[in-house]
């Protein structure tokens, strides 16, 4: 198979190595010092267990020829740039799997319910990623999976090994089904889902409390849920969420005490949001946060908590030179 890794990062680069090894044909789209030195040594994971080095067809541009799969990996926040590639492969026949945080373009894609095809405009104002990105070609993820670039080139697999995998129709197509035995066959798991959706909402569930709480107080996941004011500020959020979603058809299958204990057993860990903010880099707001203070105004439930941590770490990431009021 040809795979093409778009945003060979953390995760994209443990992605690629693990194809490669594999026995597919897998080329990456990177930039900057990382590139050059995948260019120059491979790219290198480290395991607990072993470290793999693999050679790649490495480039800032996207492949000429045709792709079979294409793993979109990089932050929501920095696709503005990757439209156009990513049309044309999707243009050539690839299926196109967006392996990020938040909530996704193609959510009401196939929903099958009144809000079918319902336009979320903090993710795609523009309807850029669905031009670039036509649902029809889309196969949802969601990654569990702690990686991090410990130097140019070198990817450091933390915990986890699990993909999962859905139709946004719910249905178990065959190319759904090739994808999962495919990223098996590479060493992980990869279930598929007939309710990606309500999978998705368990992660979201916690991020959109966590990860703007995370970046205005410093603080861990462990820190965040052993406070009392912010554990409870975190469940307030959650609770807001959870009728969201509920009205949305999503069905939660933990309660909110259980997915706030899954989080503070993570133990002393930074939340991407906290990380991007410390590293100045842009931070994944609108898609973690604002995306559901829309949804809350879409199905007409009030957001009072949300809305107010999404002001605040809104401010505090335009300061920091991370969020970007005026390209929404």
């Amino acid at each position: 198979m040809k795979i093409c890794i778009v945003g060979a990062g953390a995760i994209g680069g443990y992605l690629a190595v693990l194809l490669n090894k594999s026995g597919h044909e897998v080329s990456i789209v990177a930039r900057g010092p990382h590139l050059a030195a995948i260019k120059k040594n491979g790219l290198k994971l480290i395991r607990s267990d072993c470290s793999l080095i693999a050679e790649l067809e490495a480039s800032d541009k996207f492949p000429d020829h045709p792709q079979d799969f294409v793993f979109v990996t990089v932050k929501s926040s920095g696709l503005s740039t990757l439209t156009k590639g990513l049309k044309k492969l999707s243009d050539s026949g690839a299926t196109i799997i967006p392996a990020m945080n938040g909530l996704p373009h193609w959510y009401f894609y196939k929903i099958g319910n009144k809000w079918e095809n319902t336009h979320l405009k903090s993710i795609d104002p523009q309807k850029n990623l669905e031009h670039s990105m036509p649902f029809p070609s889309v196969v949802g993820a969601i990654v569990y999976p702690a990686c991090e670039i410990s130097s140019p080139g070198v990817i450091q697999h933390l915990s986890g090994n699990r993909f999962s995998l859905g139709e946004p129709s719910g249905e178990k197509t065959n190319r759904v089904s090739i994808l999962s035995q495919i990223l098996k066959d590479a060493g992980l798991k990869a279930p598929i889902s007939a309710r990606i959706r309500d999978e998705l909402w368990i992660k979201l569930w916690g991020n959109v409390a966590f990860n703007p709480i995370s970046a205005l107080t410093g603080a861990t996941l462990k820190q965040i849920c052993e406070n009392e004011e912010t554990r409870s500020l975190s469940k307030n959020i959650m609770i807001e969420a959870k009728f969201i979603g509920e009205k949305l058809g999503v069905k939660f299958p933990v309660s909110i005490d259980k997915r706030i204990a899954g989080a503070a057993g993570v133990g002393d860990h930074k939340t991407s949001m906290l990380q991007d903010l410390e590293l100045g880099r842009s931070m994944e707001i609108d898609a973690i946060v604002s995306s559901v203070q829309e949804l809350g105004k879409i199905v007409n439930i009030s957001t009072p908590h949300i809305d107010c941590v999404l002001a605040l770490v809104k401010q505090r990431a335009y300061l920091a030179g991370c969020f970007d009021y005026f390209n929404q």
